[in-house]
């Protein structure tokens, strides 16, 4: 069998990670806009994706955006 190495999830605790974005996205995007047409859709959640992954502070990074973050471990491995 080709993709027997695939885990099948069965209910949303055996995939905390992606169930912690998804209502993440949730409460920070999708229940705070009104999408007028899927183009509005699009934009408002790009927009959205764009804040999360990019300038988004995280406790991960010690409260830094990823931008923060990436400069300081360049900094760090210049040196």
């Amino acid at each position: 069998m080709r993709f027997a190495h695939l885990k099948q999830i069965l209910k949303p605790t055996d995939n905390t990670l992606v169930e912690s974005l998804n209502g993440r996205q949730r409460d920070e995007c999708l229940n705070t806009n009104w999408f007028l047409s899927l183009v509005n859709a699009r934009s408002k959640i790009g927009t959205w994706r764009r804040h999360y992954n990019e300038r988004r502070p995280d406790t991960a990074t010690g409260w830094r955006t990823p931008q923060e973050f990436a400069l300081a471990a360049a900094q760090q491995a210049a040196e």
